[in-house]
């Protein structure tokens, strides 16, 4: 599995590679789940409590989300379809 930082800042794949911004990653690569949600970095934000595997801090995302959005989401797998995210299995990394 790749590194939490390539994962939360993945734009896309290249056949086996995930494909990473890079100017993203360097500037908020270190930012908790809620401070990338409060920078409005929602997509960020929500990969970031995905990748840790902590129901919390899934919770607080939703329930912020949903606060900020009007929304009202009550599981990860509709902001999986929303932001177009989902746990793949990579290995390699490719940063623009």
């Amino acid at each position: 599995m790749i590194s939490r930082e390539d994962f939360i800042f993945t734009i896309g794949y290249e056949g086996e590679r995930a494909v990473v911004d890079g100017n993203a990653k360097k500037r908020y690569g270190k930012l908790s789940t809620r401070e990338l949600a409060e920078a409005g970095l929602y997509r960020a934000a929500f990969s970031s409590a995905l990748y840790s595997k902590d129901e919390a801090e899934m919770k607080y995302f939703i329930d912020f989300f949903n606060a900020k959005a009007g929304t009202a989401c009550t599981m990860a797998a509709e902001l999986k379809r929303l932001f177009g995210v989902d746990r793949e299995e990579v290995t390699k990394v490719l940063v623009l």
